[in-house]
C-alpha cells in the first residue's frame, strides 16, 4: 500500500505550490489570497518511493464557519497520514499559530518533517534558526516556487518508511479495482461477482469506507476484488468522513491491473467520473466502464444515453462500456470475461520484428509530415514495458512528431496486437547521427595534430 504524506500548515505558507512540485502537475490551486484550499487534494507524489501527497487547508487558531470546516478535513488528513510536513514561512518567522500547530502534530504521534519555504535569497542556517524552538527536530530550507530542496525534503520525511507489499492470496491473481461515486452499485456489483453478500450493501451512501480485498476464483483464474468507498462532489460533503476514502481510491488504482468504474445509468457522468478516470489513465491502467442499473432504463431512453456517455467519455474512446445490473445479474459475466481480457493485453509480449514491421505499414499508409522540408523517419519498434505497453520508436526529429501522428500509431499497435482496454504509452527517441559524431571526431583529431 502507497504511504501517505500530508502538508500540513497555517494559511499562505506554499502548501499548495509545493504539492504541484511534489507531483508533478499543476492540480492544485495556487494564489497569495489565504485559505485557497478548503478540501483536500490528493496525488501521486514523485520520490525516492512512490507515495500520495495530501494538500489541505490551512489551519487557524479559533476557526469558525468555513474555517472551521476546513480544520476539520486537515485533521482528518493527518489522521489518515504515515508522515507529515509541517511547512512555515522563512519570511515571517515562527508564529503563535506555527507553534499551536506544531503542538497538535506532535500529538498525532506521526513521524513530522518541518520545512521553511520561501527561503530562496536568504542563508540557510539564518533562516531556520529561529523554528528550532518549535521542537520539531533539525529545519529544512526550501523554496517550492522554485524546487529548491523540494527532493532532499520528500526524501527526509519517507526515511525508512517501506512499501507494505500487498496481501492478496495468489501473485497471479488479476487485481481488479471498482471505482466509482458513492451509491452507484459498487458493493452489489462485488457481491454479484462471488454470490455472496461479501461487503456491506447499503442504500446509504457512503457506506463503504476503506478499501476491501476480496480475493475469489472464477473460471480458472484467481482475482483480488479491490472494492473502494465513493467519493461526493464537492457541493455535496456533509461530513469530513466522506473524504477520507479519496487517498484509498488512489491506492486502490495504484495496486489494480484493471480498473472498472462503475456509473449510474441514471445519472449523467460528472466531471469527478471524469477526473477519476483520468487519474487511471494517467496510472496506466488497463479500463472498463460499467453502467449499472440498466434494468431500470425504458427503451427509448437508451439510445440517447448511449450517445451521451460515448460524447463525454471521448478522451478516452478505448474504454469499453458495459450496461449490467449488478442487482440481478445482467451483463456481469461479460463485465469479467472484459476483465481478464484487458489483463491479458496490458500484460501481452510484443516481440520487436513485429513491431518494427507494424510501424513500416503505418508510416508507409501514412507517412509523417515534414519538417523544414525534410520527412521525419521512423525507423524501429521495441517494447519498453507493460502494464501499461510502452513502445519505444526510434528515427530521426522525432521531437517534432505532432501529438496527432503519436495518436495514430498508438491505434495502429493497439489493433495490431489486440491492447483491449488498455492506454499504449508511446516514446520517441531520436537516434544520434553517426556521421556527425565522425566528423566531429576527425575535426578533433585535426585540432590535436595542428596544436
Amino acid at each position: 500500500m502507497l504511504p501517505i504524506v500530508a502538508l500540513v500548515g497555517r494559511p499562505n505558507v506554499g502548501k499548495s505550490t509545493l504539492f504541484n512540485v511534489l507531483t508533478g502537475t499543476r492540480d492544485a490551486i495556487v494564489s497569495d489570497v489565504p485559505g485557497v484550499t478548503r478540501d483536500r487534494q490528493y496525488g501521486f507524489g514523485r520520490g525516492p518511493v512512490p507515495y500520495i501527497v495530501v494538500d489541505t487547508g490551512g489551519l487557524v487558531e479559533k476557526p469558525s464557519g468555513l474555517e472551521a470546516q476546513m480544520r476539520a478535513q486537515t485533521e482528518r488528513a493527518v489522521a489518515e497520514a504515515d508522515r507529515l510536513i509541517l511547512l512555515v514561512d522563512a519570511r515571517s518567522g515562527p508564529t503563535r499559530e506555527d507553534e499551536l500547530i506544531a503542538r497538535e502534530l506532535r500529538r498525532s504521534g506521526k513521524p513530522i518533517t518541518l520545512a521553511v519555504n520561501k527561503a530562496e535569497g536568504l542563508d540557510a542556517p539564518v533562516a531556520c534558526a529561529e523554528f528550532h524552538a518549535l521542537g520539531l527536530g533539525e529545519p529544512l530550507a526550501i523554496a517550492a516556487s522554485h524546487g529548491e530542496g523540494c527532493r532532499e525534503l520528500i526524501e527526509r520525511a519517507l526515511e525508512g518508511l517501506a512499501v507494505a507489499e500487498s496481501r492478496e492470496p495468489s501473485p497471479s491473481a488479476i487485481r481488479v479495482a471498482v471505482i466509482g461515486r458513492p451509491n452507484v452499485g459498487k458493493s452489489t456489483l462485488v457481491n454479484r461477482l462471488l454470490g455472496e453478500e461479501r461487503v456491506i450493501a447499503s442504500e446509504e451512501p457512503g457506506t463503504t469506507r476503506d478499501r476491501i480485498l476480496v480475493p475469489f476464483r472464477r473460471d480458472g483464474r484467481d482475482f483480488v476484488l479491490i472494492d473502494t468507498a465513493g467519493v461526493r462532489r464537492r457541493a455535496r460533503i456533509e461530513n469530513a468522513v466522506e473524504r477520507v476514502s479519496v487517498a484509498k481510491t488512489l491506492q486502490a488504482i495504484d495496486q489494480a491491473h484493471v480498473v472498472v468504474l462503475l456509473l449510474d445509468a441514471h445519472d449523467s457522468i460528472t466531471e469527478q467520473d471524469a477526473s477519476v478516470l483520468g487519474i487511471a489513465l494517467e496510472r496506466g491502467r488497463a479500463l472498463l466502464a460499467g453502467v449499472n442499473k440498466w434494468d431500470g432504463i425504458a427503451s427509448d431512453e437508451r439510445a440517447e444515453i448511449r450517445r451521451q456517455l460515448s460524447l463525454k467519455l471521448d478522451f478516452a474512446p478505448f474504454v469499453p462500456l458495459f450496461f449490467l445490473s449488478a442487482r440481478h445479474g445482467t451483463g456481469v459475466g461479460e463485465l469479467v470475461h472484459a476483465v481478464v481480457r484487458a489483463f491479458d493485453a496490458s500484460m501481452r509480449e510484443m516481440p520487436t520484428p513485429v513491431l518494427t514491421r507494424t510501424l513500416g505499414e503505418a508510416v508507409a499508409a501514412q507517412p509523417p509530415p515534414l519538417v523544414r522540408g525534410r520527412r521525419i523517419k521512423l525507423k524501429f519498434a521495441h517494447q519498453g514495458g507493460k502494464n501499461p505497453p510502452r513502445i519505444i520508436v526510434h528515427g530521426n526529429q522525432t521531437a517534432s512528431l505532432p501529438g496527432a501522428y503519436e495518436r495514430y500509431l498508438a491505434n495502429v499497435f493497439r489493433e495490431r496486437f489486440d491492447l483491449y482496454a488498455t492506454p499504449v504509452r508511446m516514446e520517441f527517441r531520436t537516434d544520434a547521427n553517426p556521421y556527425a559524431r565522425r566528423g566531429r571526431r576527425r575535426r578533433a583529431d585535426a585540432e590535436r595534430r595542428a596544436g
